[in-house]
């Protein structure tokens, strides 16, 4: 372990070394800076090399990880991403302890550190790092006037039907229908007949399996025997919305499996009621709002008289929302109070069609890459481009960062180009002149705008499916959340080798407290090291630092690598030095 120790200083002043290098390169070629530190962190595993005092734990050494599963290509149940989440106090439900009230979450310790840092990488690479988008925060309430003028009071609403039997409420656009034909060749099948019956489902990613299964039983009811071999033709799935007078009698609930319980469907406004003030007359109602933007809309004239911002620009901002939603489900992908990362980007009115495609393209791709860059799979990402007839009237595109849940793909982030619709309407509608003037092109517009719209919570739960893995280090089976380290809740973690030794400990207390003014991080000198290592591998923590004897002789500590289990000798200044590249 002596003779070994030199190497390891040498890969310690190596890694130094290239990350002076990518430094440098980053301000002249960020491109090769991005290469080289991408081909650098991929070999750093590679070197892993033994520990450097046999006091030192070797509990991932020499093997490191094997059979590593991630949602990629395992199977992972959604009831799993929320077993780890409580277990380790990212979410709460909310109202615990009154047996909760639904579509409500509380976020535990380690759960508002990630929702911080993913909200804090949002307005870093979308305002910080941008010469032309400036922040704003609205108020949570305004006049009711905004919500009329936007449409919110008239129009924001989905369709709901209600089982008469079991008095469940249902989404009619996340409610899916088919018919059922018998198969050909079968005992009563005639070419062209009616269907034997419909199935009826909920949207999710085992619905054709949910709907071969109703398939079978709906046979059996209507009288018709298959033959070994045999299986019912099940049609395409489509929305209750979609089904025709005829069918809807037919169409059974999701419920109970009954035809004809299911009403016809109507719109539900969405929006929370409240009031303000000491009346209780029409005049005190007020609404919570059911998104950022308006308040943004609301502020332009605010913001180009008292900024020096000119088109194209754009003005973000991070705020709760608030929606009745009908059935909150899928944990905290779709809950009734959440929270927005929204940017309006204003660019002038376009001389042709070809104009507002190219900035829509760019803020699909500028998007996709940014949760590329903070640790998603891009295997579970994809776009969605909303065909014509799905758009709003208003809408000139609209496009989504899709994301593959273990309840299936389903919209991460919106991506629209909506005109200058938003603008035009409170100009209208308070009667204050909301048109920007152009000193260079000499004229007087109402901007249009495009809209890249993220909720907190839903990336964060995106976020935490992608990283969840689990694999084996030396046969022992373990579960791990592999964050990108500037998402990380923990960026780090100090072991003391022994606790019983003032001069370990002091030094331990030294190292955490360097990085403490730095990042959240953890001092953990409980049970041995390797139960220490699971602990901070289930909650995401990409490094952790032992503190052992060699450390009071040379001033070098351990650094162990989350993913790859590889250990490396360097000294706290190099330690910090490398943590403080990974994570910023």
């Amino acid at each position: 372990p002596i003779a070994r120790r030199p190497v390891n200083r040498v890969m310690g002043r190596v890694a130094l070394v290239g990350m002076l290098f990518a430094a440098v390169a980053d301000a002249a070629v960020p491109g090769a800076a991005r290469a080289y530190r991408a081909a650098t962190r991929a070999a750093v595993p590679r070197a892993r090399t033994l520990a450097t005092s046999t006091q030192e734990p070797a509990t991932d050494v020499p093997s490191g990880p094997t059979n590593l599963k991630t949602i990629v290509d395992a199977k992972v149940d959604m009831s799993d991403i929320v077993s780890l989440c409580k277990r380790r106090g990212v979410v709460y439900q909310s109202s615990d302890i009154y047996s909760g009230f639904n579509g409500f979450y509380d976020y535990g310790p380690l759960g508002v550190e990630l929702r911080q840092n993913v909200k804090k990488a949002w307005w870093q690479d979308m305002v910080h790092r941008r010469e032309d988008v400036v922040g704003l925060d609205s108020s949570i309430i305004a006049s009711p006037k905004i919500w009329e003028a936007s449409g919110h009071l008239s129009g924001f609403s989905d369709p709901m039907v209600d089982c008469k039997e079991s008095k469940q409420r249902f989404r009619a656009d996340q409610l899916f229908y088919a018919p059922v034909h018998l198969p050909e060749g079968a005992e009563g099948y005639e070419e062209g007949a009616a269907p034997v019956g419909y199935v009826a489902v909920l949207e999710g990613a085992a619905m054709e399996k949910d709907a071969a299964k109703q398939a079978k039983k709906v046979v059996k009811e209507a009288g018709y025997k298959l033959k070994q071999g045999e299986k019912a033709v099940v049609g395409e799935l489509r929305e209750f919305v979609d089904a025709s007078e005829a069918e809807r009698p037919l169409i059974p609930s999701p419920a109970t499996g009954k035809p004809g319980s299911l009403t016809e469907p109507r719109d539900f406004n969405l929006m929370f009621e409240t009031k303000v003030g000491a009346m209780s007359d029409a005049s005190a109602v007020a609404y919570l709002r059911p998104e950022t933007a308006q308040g943004i809309f609301t502020n332009f004239k605010n913001v180009i008289t008292t900024t020096r911002v000119k088109v194209p620009f754009g003005i973000a901002q991070i705020g709760k929302a608030f929606r009745n939603e009908i059935t909150p489900r899928n944990f905290i992908f779709r809950s009734r109070e959440f929270e927005q990362m929204e940017l309006e980007y204003f660019v002038k009115p376009p001389a042709e069609d070809a104009e507002w495609q190219e900035q829509h393209a760019e803020w699909v791709q500028r998007r996709f890459d940014w949760h590329v860059s903070i640790g998603i799979n891009p295997e579970l990402l994809s776009v969605d481009h909303h065909p014509p007839e799905k758009l709003a009237h208003y809408a000139l595109a609209c496009s989504d960062v899709m994301f593959r849940f273990p309840f299936g793909v389903q919209e991460l982030e919106g991506i629209a180009a909506r005109g200058n619709f938003d603008l035009s309407q409170h100009q209208g509608a308070s009667g204050k002149n909301l048109e920007y003037n152009d000193d260079e092109l000499k004229t007087k517009y109402v901007p249009h705008v495009i809209e890249p719209s993220v909720g907190v919570d839903r990336c964060m739960l995106a976020v935490i499916c992608s990283a969840y893995a689990e694999d084996e280090v030396n046969g022992e089976k373990r579960t791990l959340l592999r964050f990108h380290p500037r998402i990380a809740p923990i960026k780090a973690a100090i072991f003391p080798l022994v606790k019983n030794n003032e001069d370990i400990m002091a030094k331990s207390r030294e190292l955490f407290e360097r990085l403490q003014r730095r990042y959240n991080v953890a001092f953990d000198a409980g049970g041995n090291i390797g139960r220490r290592y699971r602990r901070m591998d289930e909650v995401g923590t990409p490094f952790c630092l032992t503190v052992d004897f060699d450390t009071l002789e040379d001033g070098t500590v351990t650094l162990r690598e989350r993913d790859s289990t590889a250990q490396r000798r360097m000294t706290m200044d190099e330690a910090i030095a490398y943590i403080s590249d990974q994570v910023d």
